[in-house]
């Protein structure tokens, strides 16, 4: 079992920059991936960055590229989603995600938080 926490959401005007992070806890995620999803109200829950646990490995949403940064900090077992730049369109629940391997979908991840809300205005 993998836990994880989402936190750094808010409000932020258009333009403006914001630092989510997920905290993870249970067993070791050496295997593991870790990726940031969300979802906007009447929309699908979308990719939007990933990072592979051993050897760092990125993967992001292509037309999210400069904008948005995944790392992770093995001390703390934390990952964190830096968002610059930020859009009206980029309001949505943000949401933390475990999973074997560094992936797009929604189903490849087993474990997810309960979300962070990011709300962009303009």
């Amino acid at each position: 079992q993998v836990q994880v926490v989402e936190s750094g959401g808010g409000w932020v005007q258009a333009g403006g920059s914001l630092r989510l992070a997920c905290a993870t806890s249970g067993r070791t995620l050496d295997d593991a991936a870790v990726a940031w999803f969300r979802q906007a109200p009447a929309k699908e829950r979308e990719f939007v960055a990933a990072i592979r646990w051993i050897g760092g490995r990125t993967l992001y949403r292509e037309v999210m590229k400069g904008r948005v940064t995944i790392s992770r900090d093995n001390a703390k077992v934390t990952v964190w989603l830096q968002m610059n730049s930020l859009k009206p369109e980029d309001t949505a629940v943000y949401y933390c995600a475990a999973g074997s391997y560094v992936r797009v979908s929604p189903a490849d991840y087993n474990y997810w938080g309960q979300g962070t809300q990011v709300t962009v205005s303009s």
